[in-house]
């Protein structure tokens, strides 16, 4: 079996060490701890802030029995993901792997920081958009490939 998802698991771990090096670059560069991290563009800026709830920040909880039984919850669903990926083939079976990767950098996070970083801070002069990570990218991008296929690439 291992060799037959061995391009899965391969594509999985991938976008896995691309967020984590991206999280370790963020993280080990103090101008990002700054108030307005570093500026990239004149929309764009990496500025480091430690997300203790899911996606943009959402159902951030100062509770811990809160944080652990989200965090609980985010792994079944990524096991279910899972499950889903190996029932699948082609185009939606590698937007599971891009939620599958995704998913994972930012368990690893909660689990070893209790907390996940995230960094992108996307603007327009004083109006920011949610700041969020390399894996919520991946995941996002899987969401919206399997939206698509749902709408657009099954046949009736």
């Amino acid at each position: 079996m291992f060799k037959k998802h061995l391009v899965d698991f391969s594509i999985i771990i991938f976008i896995f060490l691309i967020d984590r090096i991206s999280k370790l670059l963020i993280i080990g560069s103090p101008e990002t701890y700054e108030e307005y991290g570093i500026s990239v563009t004149s929309f764009l800026n990496f500025n480091l802030i430690w997300n203790e709830g899911i996606a943009f920040g959402l159902f951030s909880f100062d509770e811990k029995l809160y944080y652990n039984f989200l965090t609980i919850f985010i792994c079944l669903i990524t096991v279910v993901i899972i499950w889903l990926m190996f029932r699948s083939s082609g185009f939606e079976k590698l937007s599971y792997m891009m939620i599958i990767g995704g998913s994972l950098g930012n368990i690893f996070d909660r689990i070893f920081y209790s907390a996940v970083p995230d960094f992108i801070d996307i603007h327009i002069n004083n109006f920011h958009w949610f700041i969020f990570n390399v894996a919520d990218i991946f995941i996002t991008i899987g969401i919206i490939f399997l939206i698509s296929f749902e709408i657009f690439g099954k046949k009736n």
